[in-house]
């Protein structure tokens, strides 16, 4: 299946236009039209996006270095 992805605006009464497409005259094409939220474009994309991140040792080893098994 080869997929094309377009963002675009309906106009003021409600008429969708979609410009260079990349297929043929002639190809039969499916058209889905998802409406879209702010919240479920940026967030399902970048799950933590306004999240606070807070690193309180980062250059500590995630593990203790007793439980490292190349150190064995």
């Amino acid at each position: 299946m080869n997929t094309h992805k377009i963002e675009t605006t309906l106009t003021e009464n409600g008429k969708l236009l979609i410009d260079n497409i990349p297929f043929k005259k002639g190809e039969s094409v499916e058209v889905i039209i998802i409406k879209q939220s702010a919240k479920s474009c940026d967030f399902n994309q970048y799950p933590l996006a306004g999240k606070v991140i807070k690193y309180d040792k980062p250059l500590e080893p995630a593990t203790n270095i007793e439980d490292w098994e190349s150190l064995k």
